[in-house]
Parts: structure tokens; C-alpha cells; sequence
């Protein structure tokens, strides 16, 4: 299935924006996972079964596996996603940005070793960085524009010319809204706390979707994201949240935890649809 037409089916039938981060650290992982060899997998398992039904997609961050020699397990994850809870989406959090034959591989990792349903990418090195990953028409291709770290503004918000001084962070937004985009595939990261700049993409992209980090521990605020980033029908969006819902209660029964702060998450959400 095309990743667009999964997302949006998920928006639907869950009635749900929340997309839940994967980034397991071991270090608050509740005692009785502690030692075991995989216990990031099954962290996240019980994490995934137990807010599915909650989520528009999952967004599993690769560093928090590979810094860890996790890499199978997180194949092992995506794997069991798509087995458990077929209907939902998975992103990949790579941020991946190299040459054309370097950009070759990684695409070959993130859908067909990982089998992702779609990867954020850098597009900072050009189009010609970004094509391989295109070529998988049904695949997403999720772009870095407006991040939500404080740095961020250290080149996104550059003045690059054109009428009435158009930022780098709204080029980005446009080439890929009016050029990238030939097989409806693309997304954008525009983080939760840069409210104006999601409004601002929004107007630049139409109905592209936006995967909006930095709700919760990052201090966005749900209402201003939803308010400025969602589409004419109240979608268009994926507000992630990682930590305060993977790491809501510390003991045996964390998955539980999680769910209600998922459940608390979307409902909030929704509110402001």
C-alpha cells in the first residue's frame, strides 16, 4: 500500500494525528527488562500493542538502535508492526543526506532492509541527494524544513532572496511542494515549536502532510500546532511525541502507563481539531 494512502486511512479509521516515537533508552527501561539481550525489542513491542489503535503511524529514531548494535531488533520491530497492526505506518527517523550513489544505499536500507513505509531525509545537498529516495513511489520521503531545535534557526531561517525575503526553511518547503513531489509521496518536519513557520509551510504546501516533533518534552504546544499546521478537514498532520509517552511509569506495568498518556495525548489533539 502507498504510504500516503495508508496515513490517511489511518487518520481516519483512528480518528488520531499522534504519531508515537520509538528512541528506547535502555538506561530507563523498568527492572525487569534490564540485562536481557532483547530488551530494546521488547520495550517497544509492548509499547506499539499497547497504543496501535491510538496512532496514525510509529516513528522508530535509528540511532537509538544502531548506537547500541540493535539493528536487528529494529528490524525485528518493524517486522512485527507490520504483522500485528498491518494498517499502521512506519517511519523511519534517519534524517539521511548524501550523495546520489551514497543516497542509493541508504534508501535500499530504510525500504527494503528495514522496510519502512517512509524516511525523513535531509534535503540540504539537493535534489539529486533526494531522488533515489523518490524513486520508491510508494514510499514517503519525509524532508527536514523547519526543525524544532533551537539551532535550527542557525540556517533554515537564512534570508536567500526573492519576494519579500523568502527564508531557506520556505525554499525548502516550496521545491519540494511544486518540484519534488511528482508522485505525491513527500512530507515535511516543521517542529511544534515554531508555530508561525508551521502556518507558513502550510500555506506554501497545501495538503502535503507535516511530521511535527517537539510537542511534549520539547515544550510545543498542542493547540498552537494543531491550530496553524492542520487542513482544511482538520488532518494533514503527524504530531509525534516520543519520551513523555514512552517513559510515562518506570515499572512493570510502563505499557499501561503509555497508553494513557497516548490516549491523553490524542484526545488533546483532537480537541483542537
Amino acid at each position: 500500500m502507498h504510504f500516503m494512502t495508508a496515513l490517511k486511512a489511518a487518520w481516519a479509521q483512528r480518528n488520531s494525528l499522534l504519531c508515537v516515537g520509538l528512541d528506547p533508552d535502555p538506561a530507563r527501561f523498568p527492572a525487569h527488562l534490564q540485562g536481557r539481550p532483547d530488551a530494546i525489542f521488547q520495550f517497544c513491542k509492548a509499547i506499539v500493542d499497547a497504543t496501535a489503535d491510538l496512532v496514525c503511524c510509529f516513528k522508530p529514531q535509528i540511532a537509538y538502535f544502531a548506537a547500541r548494535r540493535a539493528e536487528d531488533q529494529l528490524e525485528a520491530l518493524i517486522e512485527h508492526i507490520h504483522a500485528a497492526h498491518p494498517d499502521t505506518p512506519v517511519v523511519l527517523d534517519a534524517k539521511r543526506g548524501d550523495i546520489g550513489s551514497t543516497a542509493e544505499q541508504y534508501a535500499i536500507e530504510a525500504f527494503e532492509r528495514y522496510r519502512a513505509d517512509a524516511v525523513t531525509v535531509s534535503p540540504y545537498m539537493g535534489r539529486d541527494t533526494v531522488e533515489p529516495y523518490l524513486a520508491y513511489a510508494d514510499k514517503g520521503v519525509i524532508l527536514l524544513c523547519r526543525t524544532s531545535n533551537a539551532g535550527g534557526s542557525d540556517l533554515q531561517f537564512l534570508d536567500v532572496g526573492g519576494a519579500g525575503g523568502e527564508k531557506l526553511y520556505e525554499r525548502v518547503a516550496r521545491l519540494v511542494a511544486e518540484e519534488w513531489n511528482a508522485s505525491g509521496n513527500c512530507g515535511l518536519v516543521v517542529g511544534a515549536t515554531f508555530p508561525a513557520e508551521i502556518a507558513r509551510v502550510r500555506m506554501l504546501t497545501g495538503d502535503m502532510p507535516l511530521l511535527v516533533p517537539g510537542i511534549g518534552a520539547q515544550g510545543g504546544d498542542i493547540a498552537a500546532t494543531v491550530t496553524a499546521g492542520r487542513t482544511a478537514d482538520g488532518g494533514g498532520l503527524m504530531i509525534s511525541s516520543s519520551r513523555a509517552i514512552l517513559y510515562a511509569a518506570g515499572g512493570e506495568d510502563f505499557a499501561v502507563a503509555s497508553r494513557r498518556a497516548a490516549l491523553a495525548t490524542r484526545d488533546e489533539i483532537n480537541l483542537c481539531r
